[in-house]
């Protein structure tokens, strides 16, 4: 699903924030990037959504190199993988439905489709009784569920997290971390990015470990 050869991003004036980062990571398969801040985790996840392009090596998503995707082909590619984030990125001023529903739109669904999706995502995640609720009325815990609903109304292929428990109690971090093994049983590909070391030791799944752009554990 997703392969790495010697990956290495350089932004001007910084050097190298990732330095020949291998990996392979099979269609399914549910793993964790871990790292101290500056490690290089955000920019590798940038790398597989294509708001970043490695200076040198490949990123391959189902096989694409995604250095040499057009910038038209750039939107279909993204529509593989849902992103979600620590600080939720809700539109506050609109409802629960409709920031799961944004990428359906975008997308061009109708509206029968957008409903049937956006209420089976928001079941999937335990909210299907909040759809008229504003973020603003939700707990921390709720809005990032909104956010998972959002990621995978399109059903993607693959999941992105960067820091997804990063502003939860342990409670709470452990039902998130359920709620995406839950989709990984279904077969979805899925890599968080996350600095809770106790939190990954109690999960089964594999770790990446990033270290000044190097991967030194796999």
């Amino acid at each position: 699903m997703l392969k790495f050869d010697n990956v290495s991003m350089r932004y001007p004036g910084a050097g190298d924030v990732l330095r020949n980062v291998s990996f392979h990571l099979q269609r399914g398969e549910m793993a964790f990037l871990t790292g101290r801040s500056g490690a290089g985790k955000s920019t590798l996840l940038k790398l597989i959504a294509v708001i970043e392009r490695c200076s040198r090596g490949q990123v391959l998503l189902d096989g694409q190199d995604l250095n040499q995707a057009k910038d038209r082909q750039v939107p279909f590619i993204r529509r593989k993988v849902g992103l979600i984030f620590q600080d939720y990125k809700l539109l506050q001023d609109r409802t629960v439905f409709d920031n799961v529903a944004l990428p359906l739109v975008i997308a061009g669904y109708g509206h029968h489709e957008v409903s049937r999706r956006v209420r089976a995502s928001l079941d999937k995640v335990g909210l299907l009784g909040k759809e008229r609720k504003y973020p603003a009325v939700l707990s921390g815990g709720e809005q990032q569920r909104v956010g998972i609903a959002r990621a995978v109304v399109n059903k993607p292929p693959m999941i992105l997290a960067d820091e997804p428990t990063g502003n939860l109690d342990p409670e709470l971090s452990a039902e998130i971390m359920h709620l995406f093994e839950q989709f990984q049983q279904v077969g979805v590909t899925i890599l968080i990015a996350s600095h809770d070391i106790s939190l990954i030791a109690q999960m089964n799944h594999r770790i990446l470990k990033l270290d000044h752009g190097q991967l030194v554990a796999s």
